[in-house]
């Protein structure tokens, strides 16, 4: 049973080097199997490909090593993250222009948008493009540059984005840690460019995070937590955030 799962993943990566990306349906026409039989080729134990946004790709983690991963994080706080996403993607609304930030809670939020919604979305993560390339409403506009397959996004080379000539009405912005003094923050230094443009540029700002995140600090600073419009968690956070927002008059949504 085991070499027949260590075959299909063989020729899952034999098919990958002629192309960036596989669709799961894709991959079961491929190996004459279903796509559950797949989910579990990939899930019963750790392989060189991994699924993200409903596609097969090389798992990031094979590339020099680094202090997050995308394919690590996929796997945290799961039910957190999904029971989030609902009411994160409840805030998106016909022809609104969305920036979706990198990281794994993205792509739960916008599996959640209702499929007749009419929207534009402006991404610079692979694993968020591919889920909105699920979306079939959606105008996807990926902001390109050097590839980090850490963390699996697209940084500028140039001095200017696509951001520079966007205005998004809504800028959804994930986190590693929440917190009342220090502010939200995350893990890698070469996410802030992208996320402080669309905090900058955006009529509203969203900060996304489950509830493990808050009182974590970590290296790289996004924004006061003041800075956010609104926060959208799992659970209730701790009191000293409930009355901190309701102070700032920012609606905390759980």
């Amino acid at each position: 049973m085991e070499s027949k799962r260590e075959d299909r993943i063989q020729r899952l990566l034999l098919a990958l080097k002629k192309t960036d990306k596989i669709h799961l349906k894709e991959a079961s026409l491929l190996l004459d199997v279903s796509e559950m039989t797949i989910r579990r080729d990939l899930n019963s134990a750790p392989a060189p490909v991994i699924l993200l946004g409903g596609y097969i790709v090389m798992d990031p983690k094979n590339s020099p090593a680094t202090h997050y991963f995308v394919s690590e994080q996929k796997m945290r706080q799961i039910e957190e993250k999904r029971r989030l996403a609902s009411r994160a993607a409840s805030l998106i609304q016909n022809n609104d222009t969305v920036f979706f930030d990198c990281g794994t809670t993205m792509p739960y939020v916008i599996e959640k948008i209702a499929e007749d919604c009419v929207f534009t979305a402006i991404c610079y993560s692979l694993n968020t493009f591919l889920a909105l390339q699920e979306k079939p409403h959606c105008e996807v506009i990926l902001c390109g540059g050097a590839f980090k397959s850490s963390n699996s996004i697209f940084t500028p080379i140039g001095r200017s984005s696509e951001l520079d000539f966007i205005r998004p009405s809504k800028a959804f912005i994930s986190a590693a840690g929440v917190s009342i003094e220090h502010g939200v923050t995350c893990f890698n230094f070469d996410e802030l460019l992208m996320k402080h443009q669309a905090i900058e540029r955006s009529a509203q700002s969203i900060l996304v995070a489950d509830s493990s995140k808050f009182d974590q600090v970590r290296p790289a600073a996004i924004a006061p937590l003041a800075r956010f419009n609104v926060v959208v968690s799992d659970a209730e956070p701790p009191q000293a955030y409930l009355d901190f927002c309701d102070q700032s008059d920012i609606p905390l949504l759980v």
